[in-house]
This record gives C-alpha cells, structure tokens and sequence, in this order.
C-alpha cells in the first residue's frame, strides 16, 4: 500500500464523453476510454480524474446527475466501468472520480417526488421557501442567473439552486441526505476508485453548518475523510475549494479534513506571471500560502474544464490577466474568469506553453492535466460559457478526428475544424513520432517530474536569482534537492544561483543544450522561455 502515492502523482483529467467513442454512436464512452488508457499513462500520468459519466441529462457536462449509482446507457454501463478499472490497474493509473452532492438535475427522481408531495421524505432533501430571502450565497454563474431562487408551479415553493435553476440545491443539513452521499462513496470506493474530486465543496460545508454550527461546518470534512479512509485507507478527497487562503487550513482540518486542495491561488498568480513575464507574483503567492498538513497536498494545473476562474486576484490584476489573455468579451466568462484553452491564451507559442508546464510541473503540489492541452488543442469560442473549452479529443486528421465514425451533427460536441487548431493540424498521431513535438516533450517534463521525488514529497522554497523574470525554487526531501529555473520573459537571461544552494549542479531535464552550469561564478543561461531542473552531481546516484 502507498498511502502518500498521491503527492508524487501526476493527474489527467478525462471528460468520457469527448474523448473517444468505441461504437460509432458520437458520444465518447467508457469503452473507448479504456482503449485510449496506454496514451494516458505513456504521458506519464498516474491517475486518471474521471469527469461525471453518471445517469445526467447533460445540460452541464454531466454534472446536473439523475443517478449517482448508474452509468449513463450513452457512456456504456457498471462492467464496462469495472473493466476500466481493471486496465487502469493493470496499466499503473489509479482512477479517481467526481462526487457531486452539492445539487442534482432537477430530473431526478428525488427532486421530481419532492415537487409532487409535501409530505414526502424527499421533500426536505432539497431547500425550499415560501418567498425568496437573502442568504450568504449568490449565483455562481451571475450572468447567467439572476438569483439562487426559482419559483416551482407544482411544489407552489421556491427551490434553491447555487448553480443552474436545472440543478437544485441538495439540502445536506438533512442526515438522510448525507446517508445518501455516503451510500454513494461506499458503493464506487467499493467497485477500486481511489478516491473522490469533490464538486464544490464550501456549499457543501453551508448546508451542513445549518445541521450544527460546530467547525462552522466543516465537522462534515471530518467525516468524510473517515468515511472514506475506513474503506479504502489510501483514498484521497480532493477539494474544489476556491476560497481566501486564509480558509485553507480550516478545509484540511489539521489533517483530517480534505487530502487535498485544488489550489486556486497558486493558479491565478501563475497566470498573472504569465501575464507580466514577471515570477515576483507567483513567488510571493508561494510565500504568503500556508503549508498543507503533514499528509496534505495542494493540486496545481494550467487549464481544465471549467472557466479560468481568476477571482483570488484583486480587480486591477484581474482586469491586467483579462487584457493579456482574453482581450476580446466573447473570451471572457461570468465576469471574472476565461473561457479558452492554453495554447490559444499563450498564442499557440509553443515554448511559451512548454515553459508554462515546465514551471507548474516545478510547483509544490500534484500536477494535474487537462486532456488535449499535450497537444496544444485550442478552443470553440462560438459554443456557450465553460463549453468553449469541452470538444473532442483531436486522435488524427480524419473526419472525426479519431474519435468518432459518427457524421458531425450527431456528435456530443462539434470538432474544431480548420484553421491553427484544427484537428487536421493538432493531433496525436501527428505528433507521436516526432521527438520536438508538443506531445513529446510535455511527456518528458510529466515522467522527469515523477522521478524527481522532492518535487512532489519536499520542502520547497524560493530563490532570489537576480531577475524577477525568472522563477528558481529550491526542493529538498530527505537529504536530496533540486533546484529549477524557468524564464518566463521571451528575452535569453543569466542568473546567479546564490552561495549555499547547491554545489556541481548538473542539468536533469533542460528546454535545449546549456553550457554547464559555473561552479566559480554561480551562472545559469536560459535562453527566451527557457526552463532548467538540476541536482547537485553527488545527488544523481544513490
């Protein structure tokens, strides 16, 4: 058993629907999922993070659930899950896999009996109210809902919904709404999923405030870290926690909370450094963030399914991100965040985007990737909202791109056709045998940083190299460090590694040929968008 196997992790996150379809029907299902597992751990990925493929009517990427226990018919059925499962393990990826218990579809049969009778148990599975009144939370979406409450002409109340008015508010302040949840880890920790990405999680920790105000809440943590832990003791729970880093803490609950936090902060000051090809701001973003528990781990990425959400920014830097990445409204998502892809937000430069992995692979904390960005996908700014960045995975320059037989107007999601991302042009069989391809060398820069330990279980800390451009931290675990240098300007520089912070330092993984690093004068070159990770010679056997 591993049981910190997720801090020295690589994660890949998979939407099922668009990634590969088995039986020519145009939606992606598990069955070709499990065909396409030797690319994801060829990438060098660990873990797969498996977005929602439960019973949905998909009005929001599956995430609007009708049955927690079932595989949508569209997506296959529980034994093609279970033979994923059994691939993945035989193949080294673990499979981790989305809880949504914040709301369901309004579909469902819950809400659907909780509208019909009053009297019904489901009733109080869900929040109503006689009139709408304030509350602490407001619509997550904001320019698209105006409120969090919708009037219901067959339950004559108002239902709460955080997200969608088609995704009802589940009312966890209820036990047998949590009995439920519980019911549902039980059920997948069972089937060999190892562990749980879970979906919104201080809504949750809300409702669970008004059952009892004790933690403020966040007792419910607790209790699923135990729930979870008793049945499969290396499961983690990785927390959609999009808070002030001040509340971090209170999510690991000294360890017993959370196993791990998708790290908005780090993100957004990663950004606003790829903004200004500046590194002071996501240096100071690593000093002012407070360390994770003993056992804890933050969760670090680049894109993923969802808008680039850039709210841990005050409003001048915001508005400084927007202006570099998302000039154009039709970019711009919900007021606060983006709606494009990576190579389409750094220009398709790919030593620019190379050198954005390069430096969040750097990061303490688990990578995780998003599927197509190894290739450069771009994205489909004419589809709504967050669904610019959800089409189909680009296999080859075929019709359907490799993923499907399916003629177009049947697929779940148009292809992108044409022009610099177009499949025809960004794919992975076009970039498979070319060692300078996108695909290759964010491959080599995944598998170098599963070798280098310290990186995932160390100790990081940041160096002052003499040039803001350039972010150099130092990892150390166990008596081994290294150090990584990443150029994040477009101008060739020379930094100075200062005394003390490593001696014989000879290059692991490096964007091209360097001369070796000067033992008298401390030099480094990078060259424009140019990374480095080194060890000291006495630390590469042993």
């Amino acid at each position: 058993m591993q049981p910190l196997w997720y801090r020295n992790s690589a994660v890949y996150a998979v939407d099922p629907v668009l990634f590969n379809d088995s039986d020519g029907d145009g939606w992606g299902d598990l069955r070709g999922l499990t065909q396409r597992l030797d690319h994801v751990r060829g990438l060098g990925a660990t873990c797969l993070w498996l977005l929602p493929f439960y019973t949905s009517p998909f009005r929001d990427g599956g995430y609007d659930v009708n049955d927690h226990l079932a595989v949508d018919p569209r997506l296959g059925d529980l034994p093609d899950f279970v033979e994923l499962l059994e691939k993945a393990e035989e193949i080294g990826l673990r499979v981790i896999i989305d809880l949504v218990f914040q709301h369901t579809s309004d579909q469902h049969p819950w809400f659907q009996e909780a509208r019909h009778d009053r009297t019904s148990p489901y009733r109080d599975y869900y929040v109503w109210a006689d009139e709408p009144h304030e509350t602490d939370v407001e619509p997550i979406f904001p320019t698209v809902e105006d409120d969090v409450w919708t009037w219901d002409e067959e339950a004559q109340q108002y239902y709460r919904h955080v997200f969608y008015r088609h995704e009802p508010d589940l009312n966890l302040a209820n036990p047998r709404v949590r009995e439920e949840m519980y019911r549902v880890m039980a059920f997948w920790l069972r089937l060999g999923v190892s562990g749980f990405r879970v979906d919104a999680v201080p809504y949750m920790v809300e409702r669970a405030r008004e059952a009892d105000p004790a933690e403020d809440g966040r007792w419910l943590l607790r209790e699923m870290r135990d729930f979870v832990s008793l049945r499969r003791p290396n499961a983690v729970l990785i927390g959609e926690v999009d808070v002030p880093i001040g509340e971090y803490d209170d999510y690991f609950a000294d360890g017993q909370g959370l196993t791990m936090l998708l790290d908005f902060w780090l993100n957004n000051h990663l950004f606003l450094a790829l903004a200004r090809s500046d590194g002071e701001p996501l240096a100071r973003a690593l000093r002012e963030q407070p360390p994770p528990p003993r056992f804890g781990q933050y969760a670090n990425w680049l894109r993923h399914h969802d808008e680039l959400d850039l709210e841990r920014l005050g409003d001048a830097d915001r508005e400084e991100v927007m202006r570099a990445f998302a000039p154009e409204r039709s970019m711009r998502a919900y007021g606060r965040g983006i709606r494009r892809r990576l190579a389409p937000i750094l220009g398709g430069d790919e030593r620019r985007i190379l050198m954005a992995h390069a430096l969040m692979l750097s990061l303490p904390g688990t990578p995780l990737l998003y599927y197509g960005e190894e290739i450069g996908m771009g994205d489909e700014l004419a589809r709504p909202e967050r669904l610019a960045v959800r089409t189909p995975m680009q296999w080859s320059d075929d019709a359907g791109a490799g993923f499907s037989t399916a003629p177009p107007e049947r697929l779940a999601a148009p292809l992108i056709t044409g022009g610099r991302y177009g499949h025809e042009r960004v794919n992975v069989y076009a970039q498979t045998l070319r060692h300078d391809s996108l695909l290759s060398k964010t491959g080599n820069l995944v598998r170098t940083r599963l070798g280098l330990r310290e990186l995932g279980l160390g100790r990081t800390r940041v160096l002052d190299v003499g040039r803001r451009a350039v972010l150099a931290l130092r990892h150390d675990h166990e008596g081994s460090t290294v150090i990584t240098v990443v150029n994040l300007s477009a101008d060739d520089v020379e930094v100075k590694v200062p005394e003390g912070e490593g001696d014989g330092l000879v290059d692991v993984l490096a964007d091209t040929g360097y001369p070796p690093f000067d033992a008298g004068t401390r030099t480094l070159g990078l060259s424009g968008y140019g990374y480095r990770w080194l060890r000291p010679r006495q630390h590469l056997v042993g």
